[in-house]
């Protein structure tokens, strides 16, 4: 007799994401025997701009970055997810093409869900289209933060207000940690600049003694001054 599915695994990831998590057991349990795991290595696409909106996806594991691409190629980063993550949901709602090429900087489990099951499934159960509502509203706020970062603040309080908003405590000291794939490339895409212009703007910072770089963190020394050079 062939043993049973085990839906677990994506009841599990659906519980611990914080967009997920207050759903009723009900709607959890049904959720998770429509998810399809997906596993991606570092560097591959997830989904491309321009392609349908087919699936919403919710990340179990491993960091990925939206980006949109211009007709000269350069890149600009919209959005940098980790664990718990939803992204594609805009598509699926609206209909409309997937609006950012999603990668993988690193390893990366995934679970997908048919965009069609999605949205039958908001009709069947308010309190999955309210918990996409809100994920919406606050992919929306965070638009219109990108935008008054690229186009209102310089690069120095970009840089600032980053660093602020991923800082993590630890041991005392005030860091913000960074993984395999945060190169100054990685950085300045992220940030929309070039590698020069960050490099220059962050030994700048570092020498007021406002931070410090190490090889695998920056260490905050002086988070006010940091808080006001994010609001220049």
């Amino acid at each position: 007799m062939p043993a049973s599915p085990d839906f677990s695994p994506a009841r599990q990831a659906i519980v611990t994401s914080r967009h997920f998590s207050a759903l009723p057991a009900e709607v959890t349990e049904v959720l998770s025997r429509q998810m399809i795991s997906r596993t991606y290595t570092a560097g591959q696409v997830i989904c491309l701009e321009g392609e349908p909106g087919e699936y919403l996806y919710l990340l179990e594991k491993g960091w990925v970055k939206g980006v949109r691409t211009a007709t000269d190629g350069r890149e600009q980063a919209a959005l940098f997810l980790r664990d718990g993550e939803l992204f594609g949901d805009e598509a699926v709602f609206s209909g409309a093409t997937y609006s950012l090429t999603v990668v993988a900087l690193e390893k990366v489990n995934a679970w997908a869900l048919e965009g069609a099951v999605l949205v039958d499934m908001t009709k069947r159960y308010p309190a999955l289209a309210l918990a996409c509502l809100e994920h919406l509203s606050a992919r929306i706020l965070y638009y219109i933060q990108l935008v008054e970062d690229l186009g209102l603040r310089s690069v120095q309080a970009r840089i600032a207000h980053t660093l602020l908003n991923h800082a993590e405590l630890q041991d005392g000291a005030l860091i913000v940690p960074r993984r395999s794939w945060t190169t100054l490339d990685e950085m300045a895409v992220r940030l929309g600049t070039v590698r020069d212009v960050l490099s220059r703007s962050l030994n700048a910072l570092e020498s007021e003694g406002i931070l410090r770089l190490e090889r695998s963190q920056v260490v905050i020394l002086d988070p006010q001054r940091l808080l006001e050079r994010g609001k220049a």
